[in-house]
């Protein structure tokens, strides 16, 4: 008898597949269907690793978030701000490394081990200085959200460096003085990452006081 594909292919391989089908094809493609043909299985012999799409979404979540290093966020001897600055960079950074990452984060809840183990570790940071824990649990969504929209942008402008130059991209910036404060700070922003989760805990240190 021919072994079952449990002996001849992993969980981790099916992962793999679909992040390779995200990054070529779309989140669209990402299916059981899509993910099952790739590797030269059936869809029925997918369910019997994954029950259901949502399932294989949570497990590429897990495998997207799992690099990010906890531990070194509850090093109680590193600075609070420098803690939390060192996750959300961790979490934007790896959000940029695959293509259509941002939208497979926000494709369901982010209940999974590595997900909650990076709240709890944002928690934590907030109330070791104080913070209440409801406090603290609304901080950590706070620069969750924060990190989403800035890793939104930022696959936004490098979706545009990708876009061959056309008339009509062309048209779009033929009047640039129209938008002299925009053209004129073009070049100034800097680390803007950096700058506004500085200015995000100003404002929770300021409340804590």
């Amino acid at each position: 008898m021919r072994p079952g594909p449990r002996r001849s292919i992993s969980q981790a391989d099916i992962v793999d597949a679909a992040f390779e089908l995200l990054e070529q094809k779309g989140m669209a493609a990402v299916s059981v269907r899509g993910v099952a043909a790739s590797l030269g299985l059936t869809p029925t012999a997918m369910y019997t690793y994954f029950p259901s799409k949502n399932a294989l979404l949570r497990a590429m979540v897990e495998q997207l978030l799992s690099t990010i290093d906890l531990a070194a966020a509850s090093d109680a001897d590193v600075a609070w701000r420098d803690r939390v600055h060192a996750l959300a960079r961790a979490l934007l950074d790896r959000l940029a490394e695959h293509a259509g990452s941002l939208v497979l984060v926000t494709s369901g809840p982010l209940d999974g081990k590595h997900a909650l183990g990076l709240n709890e570790a944002l928690i934590a940071g907030f109330a070791g200085e104080g913070m209440p824990h409801a406090e603290a649990a609304r901080a950590a969504v706070a620069v969750r959200a924060y990190v989403l929209g800035v890793a939104a942008l930022e696959a936004a402008e490098r979706a545009g460096r990708e876009t061959p130059d056309d008339s009509a991209s062309g048209t779009l910036w033929s009047d640039a003085a129209a938008f002299p404060l925009t053209e004129a700070t073009t070049d100034a922003a800097g680390d803007g990452f950096t700058w506004g989760l500085d200015r995000l805990l100003d404002g929770f240190d300021r409340r804590a006081a």
